[in-house]
């Protein structure tokens, strides 16, 4: 294989490849080989048919099959050979082939610009711890407990009040008829929460164990028997119980209904959850100002066409029309993302740092464990989509690069209590939601422009009309 390399403009070139005719043949041959062994034709033993027979039976098919062949193995030989990196995807232009002659190619590439490494201890970041007290594990942990309401059967004298929670038999009748469906016993209904059929738990209200009382109410669209939907229901209900929320106490047997081992382990458990809440907002802080950092890092000129499949992926659910009013702003945006990429790559490429299959399983092992009961969907979906699994290991490729660049970085030690850290969540907050409104003005404002100058081209093409008409 002979490969020669002609520059172009910029960062296109192309790779000339010549495959010699002496190759194809070999390659043909040990082809035809392989399909005299499966291949089956009347008039002859398995195996045994002739090679010139199978070259007109197959001769174009096995041709092509090996030619494709050749092409993807010499192409990313000759890529590897010249040490060429292509930014798109490379593209193969036949010059010369047939049978029984020389193959040539030509393969048109468009490079990645030249990434000017600083050195990274130039960069700066916070790098914030949060302490979490016990006074906030502790208020927590009452939420979670007043969330959990526990009941208890009262008086049969009371009656049932707001918040308490009825237990009642009942059956049903529209316009005097029974239906399928139409009882219920034991039915179980917190008063105020309106989540059986609406306005059905307000004539609860006052009721006590043993009162029979009726309940009028249109049938829901939700119903199941579709043709009584919005016709009048008539639930004769017997109540067999009124019972009273009563707070939850605080203790080893409630952290066991949460799944921890007592009181002190569910502290623990309630601590780390509030902590990593915090850590993943205060992370992005941090890894924000570190991009914000990288931007600094000198990129070569990008190809205008690595900028438009960038602006593919922007553009996305846009119109045309939308495309051609903001385009401008929109390559500034995709020039900005590409920048940052090759950037981030660059370091991951010199410092060898690379996501093994392993990490990828553990990532997901990781997902399922924060849902159970969906491990087989996410499993499926996984399994189903190799783009998901290239996206994870895009995602965990980066993390590497971002945790590679703090440890070289130099990074502002702080230590936040819950205050402080909200309070720097917010200003955060703040600030992005500030930065989005100002582009989105900046697009409105553009938009305005141009809906100005397409309306003063019209007011002038109706003055020409004008005076084109008068003469």
């Amino acid at each position: 294989m002979k490969v020669t390399v002609e520059n172009k403009k910029n960062l296109e070139k192309n790779l000339k490849v010549l495959i010699d005719k002496s190759i194809i043949s070999r390659e043909l041959e040990q082809r035809f080989e392989q399909i005299r062994k499966d291949v089956v034709l009347k008039g002859f033993r398995p195996g045994k048919v002739p090679t010139d027979i199978i070259k007109k039976q197959f001769g174009k098919a096995i041709y092509g099959e090996v030619i494709d062949k050749i092409l993807k193995e010499s192409s990313a030989k000759a890529l590897e050979e010249k040490k060429v990196r292509p930014a798109l995807q490379p593209k193969i232009d036949l010059k010369s082939f047939g049978e029984g002659k020389d193959l040539e190619y030509t393969i048109n590439i468009t490079e990645f610009p030249e990434v000017k490494l600083d050195s990274l201890d130039k960069i700066k970041y916070d790098d914030y711890e949060i302490k979490i007290d016990d006074t906030e594990t502790n208020k927590r942990i009452k939420e979670l407990a007043k969330n959990q309401k526990n009941f208890v059967e009262v008086d049969p004298a009371k009656v049932a009040n707001e918040g308490d929670l009825i237990s009642f038999d009942y059956k049903a009748k529209v316009e005097g008829n029974d239906f399928e469906g139409n009882e219920g016993k034991n039915t179980q209904i917190e008063i105020g929460k309106d989540l059986f059929i609406k306005g059905f738990d307000k004539q609860l209200l006052k009721s006590k164990k043993g009162d029979e009382i009726n309940v009028e109410v249109n049938l829901p669209e939700n119903f199941p028997k579709k043709e009584l939907i919005g016709k009048k229901g008539i639930f004769k209900c017997k109540i067999n119980s009124v019972k009273k929320p009563k707070d939850v106490e605080v203790n080893d047997e409630f952290a066991k209904t949460l799944g921890a081992k007592d009181l002190n382990n569910l502290k623990s458990i309630i601590s780390k959850q509030i902590n990593e809440e915090f850590k993943n907002s205060l992370n992005m802080i941090s890894k924000s100002q570190i991009l914000k950092g990288l931007e600094k890092i000198k990129v070569g000129d990008l190809p205008q066409a690595l900028i438009d499949e960038e602006l593919k992926v922007l553009v996305q659910g846009q119109s045309d029309e939308e495309l051609k009013k903001n385009k401008a702003s929109l390559e500034k945006k995709a020039s900005k993302r590409i920048k940052l990429g090759l950037v981030l790559n660059e370091i991951g490429e010199k410092n060898k740092i690379k996501v093994n299959p392993e990490e990828i399983q553990a990532e997901i092992q990781k997902q399922l464990s924060m849902m159970p009961g969906q491990e087989k969907i996410i499993m499926d979906y996984y399994k189903k989509n190799p783009s998901a699994s290239a996206s994870l290991r895009g995602t965990l490729y980066e993390e590497k690069i971002i945790d590679f660049i703090k440890s070289k970085a130099k990074s502002n030690k702080r230590i936040l209590d819950k205050r402080e850290a909200e309070k720097i969540i917010k200003a955060e907050n703040e600030k992005n939601l500030e930065e989005q409104n100002k582009n989105n003005k900046s697009l409105s404002s553009n938009q305005e422009k141009n809906k100005s100058k397409k309306n003063e081209n019209k007011a002038l093409k109706k003055k020409i009309v004008k005076k084109v008409s008068k003469k």
